[in-house]
C-alpha cells in the first residue's frame, strides 16, 4: 500500500509493468482465497515500481484488503513484442536441431538475471538446460510447437562433451 488514496505497490512478473495500464481488468486472488475483479483506474511509476489505483479503491482501508493479493491478466489482453513469449507458450515445445532431429521437450522456463533458460526433458530420461540466447536459439514457432536450436557439443549430453 502507498499513501492514503488507495494506491498499491505492484510487483509485476516477467510480463512487466507494460501490462498495467488504465482500463485493464485484472483478476485478484485475495489472501483469504476469494476472487475479485479489479479495473485499473490509474497507474504511475514511483522509484521504478508501479503504483496502481483500482477503480472503487479510494482509501487506505479499501486498499489494505488487497495487500498480498495475486493479480492475473487475461491472456487475450497480453501484448507481446516480437521475440517475446509467455512461459506457457514454450512449455511442451519440441527442441530440434537444424536437421530436424528431436533433442528434447521443453518442460519449464527458469528466469535468471543474465538470461532465461529452457528446462528440457531429454528423450532417454533426465533433464537439461538451454540458455535462451541468440547463439543457441535459431527459431521459435509457438504455433507449430517447435524450437530450432544450434547447441554446442555436450550441452545436453555429457558423453558427447567427453568425445569432443
Amino acid at each position: 500500500m502507498f499513501g492514503l488514496r488507495g494506491e498499491l505497490k505492484v510487483a509485476p512478473t516477467r510480463i512487466g509493468a507494460d501490462a498495467l495500464a488504465k482500463g485493464v481488468t485484472l483478476r485478484a486472488t485475495l489472501r483469504d482465497g476469494s476472487l475479485r475483479t479489479l479495473r485499473i483506474g490509474a497507474m504511475r511509476m514511483h522509484k521504478e515500481r508501479p503504483l496502481v489505483h483500482f477503480e472503487g479503491v479510494d482509501d487506505a482501508n479499501a486498499a489494505d484488503a488487497l495487500v498480498g493479493a495475486t493479480l492475473a491478466i487475461d491472456r487475450a489482453d497480453v501484448v507481446l513484442a516480437e521475440g517475446e513469449y509467455l512461459d506457457d507458450d514454450l512449455v511442451g515445445c519440441v527442441l530440434l536441431d537444424a536437421s530436424g532431429t528431436t533433442l528434447a521437450t521443453v518442460s519449464g522456463v527458469e528466469h535468471y538475471p543474465a538470461q532465461d533458460v529452457l528446462v528440457v526433458a531429454l528423450p532417454g530420461g533426465g533433464r537439461g538446460m538451454v540458455p535462451m540466447v541468440g547463439a543457441f536459439i535459431r527459431a521459435i514457432d509457438v504455433a507449430a510447437r517447435r524450437i530450432v536450436v544450434d547447441l554446442p557439443v555436450g550441452l545436453l549430453d555429457d558423453r558427447e562433451a567427453e568425445q569432443a
